[in-house]
């Protein structure tokens, strides 16, 4: 092999070099963690990973996580938003989780474009965006720290994530503009789509509610009582299990010795291993003069904002007025017109160097020049706190209470106990007699049913429906104490007797009949208008009310049709004098004709078309960027180029 290799050919050992580099590179894919793995990871603080599609972006580390908090918080504002249950997290969680997943793709493919966003870029947008009235309200910066504040409280992030998240929407952007900046739509089209949605309809119409329908159907018992044989299995549980209970209840007013007292000693014990509870922040209370040096500023920025700053200092060591000085120099917008005056904070909450400086000073002591992230301060202590855990004295009441509840719970739960095994024992009725007690027998009650003597009786019965017939005692809380129990007779859901649900079944019978008979009658309506050509004598031969609508579009709603883009856009279809057919829109039968129609005129069409093709083209291009988007992920799925490192959420129970 030596020999072969140290002949003069080409040829060979490019051969060699080949087979060589092919063993290096088995041995990368062998020994090198993850680079086939697209299973789950083992990191619970990822919900995903994206990297770049194929084997080289497998090598190359060059990947963007997916944080689970990121995700559980975007989730929680939704379902907070929405205003739906908790246990729709799961579903939101994983729909915010691929929301992000898909935004980190194309963040990634705008970055391969060049399409980044600079410091300059951003605080443009800050300035004239969406948020401009909340940072730079009538063109000024609200401060730097009323700003963190802001981010803080609005989107519960750092102020360099929110930034963060800013340039990346920016980018997006500037990538949908790219992808969809071909897009055209004629003038023929603008003009077409503002017709349409600009058309005014007016129409009479008559409606046979499905309501008015339910109430002339009277059937005979007769035919109640076959509906509800042919109905059986409908009704086979129509009368839901109910129970008998007996029980005695007690609250700490019944306890053995009456209610625990807590000591002196039970609530020093407490403070003691409890102090993480009362431990207060340092503050501190301080009005200052700020002059900002620009983000991303060059050091001659630096220079000028520094000698402003000391030219400040100065005046105020002269003996200046410090709140007169603050509304000439300083840049805090929060502040200057307060002579500089801010809150007690916590230092936490505070820039590090400044928190420091002002923790330095004595109240009244003014500080040297100060430089922040924000830029040079001039600081004046007013007050300041020390951290500390408060003192004994005023957390006692608090302590006190606490313990109490905790004590009466601890001891009515024991006693429960104790009632339980007694009762096991001797019975209910021997062990309430013993101990002054009363035992109570409900009537049948339901699982959702009320116990008038019981405060919250959801928790008895709960147990009492899991739990069998002469089955041992058990106990229950009932919010103000204890109950001890037994289950005395079940009795199974069952059909009831005809007589028992006659009302529940007619209203059954309604319901069934209702749709059958309303179209018919719509349909006599719709037969007799078109013979006469005229709805008004057709609905007034049939004794049906006739009523009439305003001049409406597309986008109203009319009494009886309901939404004009649902079934009731039949009427901007027909000529004026159009009669529409029979129109079902669930809770009534209609039908309509058309009074009047007027159309845009061209002077209208003339003054919106600007908007109208910028309408379009925002559906348009929403569309085409929405293909795109699903392009890109279906082909970094297929690359295996997404590692989920936690599992799909539960289908919603919603279905959606």
């Amino acid at each position: 092999m030596i020999r072969i290799l140290q002949q003069d050919n080409r040829i060979t050992k490019a051969i060699f070099a080949v087979v060589i580099g092919a063993a290096i590179l088995t041995m990368v894919i062998t020994l090198v963690p993850g680079i086939f793995d697209n299973g789950a990871g083992g990191d619970s603080t990822v919900y995903a990973t994206v990297r770049a599609p194929g084997f080289f972006g497998r090598l190359s580390g060059d990947s963007k996580s997916i944080k689970m908090d990121a995700v559980n918080r975007a989730a929680s504002m939704q379902l907070q938003q929405q205003k739906l249950p908790a246990f729709l997290l799961p579903y939101f969680t994983e729909r915010a989780g691929q929301s992000m997943i898909e935004r980190a793709i194309l963040v990634r493919e705008a970055d391969k474009l060049g399409l980044s966003v600079s410091d300059a870029d951003l605080t443009r947008e800050l300035k004239t965006g969406g948020l401009a009235a909340y940072v730079f309200p009538e063109g000024k910066f609200i401060g730097e720290q009323q700003y963190m504040s802001f981010v803080q409280s609005a989107f519960q992030m750092s102020v360099a994530d929110f930034e963060s998240e800013v340039k990346a929407d920016m980018e997006l952007q500037r990538l949908e503009a790219l992808v969809t900046g071909g897009l055209t739509v004629s003038d023929a089209a603008v003009r077409e789509a503002f017709r349409k949605d600009g058309t005014k309809v007016k129409f009479d119409y008559a409606a046979i509610s499905s309501a008015d329908v339910k109430k002339t159907i009277n059937p005979s018992d007769t035919d109640l009582e076959a509906f509800f044989k042919q109905n059986g299995p409908r009704y086979a549980t129509a009368a839901p299990e109910t129970r008998k209970i007996s029980f005695f209840a007690f609250d700490a007013s019944n306890l053995p010795g009456g209610k625990p007292t807590v000591t002196d000693a039970d609530v020093q014990a407490y403070y003691q291993s409890h102090q993480d509870q009362y431990k207060v922040e340092e503050q501190v209370q301080t009005r200052h003069i700020l002059v900002q040096v620009p983000r991303g500023g060059d050091a001659k920025s630096d220079a000028a904002a520094k000698a402003k700053a000391q030219d400040a200092l100065n005046q105020v060591k002269a003996g200046g007025n410090f709140a007169e000085l603050a509304k000439k120099f300083s840049d805090d917008p929060g502040s200057k017109d307060k002579g500089g005056e801010l809150p007690m904070i916590p230092t936490s909450n505070l820039d590090p160097a400044y928190a420091r400086a002002a923790m330095a000073l004595t109240p009244g002591q003014t500080s040297d020049l100060v430089r922040s992230q924000f830029g040079y301060h001039v600081i004046q202590t007013v007050g300041k706190q020390t951290a500390h855990v408060k003192p004994l004295v005023e957390v006692r009441d608090t302590i006190a209470q606490t313990l109490e509840q905790q004590k009466s719970g601890a001891a009515q739960q024991q006693f429960a106990q104790q009632m339980v095994d007694e009762s096991k024992k001797n019975g209910l009725q021997k062990t309430a007699d013993a101990h002054g007690m009363h035992v109570t027998t409900t009537d049948y009650v339901g699982r959702d049913g009320v116990i008038g003597s019981l405060a919250d009786a959801s928790g008895l019965l709960t147990q009492a429906f899991s739990t069998a017939k002469g089955a041992a005692p058990a106990s229950a809380s009932t919010g103000e104490g204890f109950a001890v129990f037994q289950v005395d007779d079940v009795k199974a859901a069952h059909a009831p007797a005809f007589a028992d649900i006659k009302p529940t079944v007619l209203n059954d019978y309604r319901d069934q009949k209702a749709p059958e008979l309303l179209n018919a009658q719509l349909n006599k309506l719709a037969e007799r208008a078109r013979v006469l050509n005229d709805l008004k004598k057709a609905a007034a031969e049939m004794n049906i009310p006739l009523k009439s609508s305003e001049l409406v579009t597309r986008d109203a709603q009319v009494p009886e049709v309901g939404s004009m883009s649902g079934p009731g856009a039949v009427a901007f279809t027909l000529a004026k004098g159009g009669l529409s057919g029979p129109i079902n829109t669930g809770q009534s039968g209609v039908l309509l004709q058309v009074t009047d129609k007027q159309e845009p005129t061209a002077e209208e069409t003339a003054a919106a078309f600007t908007a109208t093709r910028e309408r379009l083209l925002g559906t348009q291009r929403q569309e085409l960027f929405g293909v795109y988007a699903e392009t890109l992920m279906n082909r970094y799925q297929k690359a295996g180029a997404i590692t989920l490192s936690q599992k799909k959420a539960a289908p919603s129970p919603l279905g959606k």
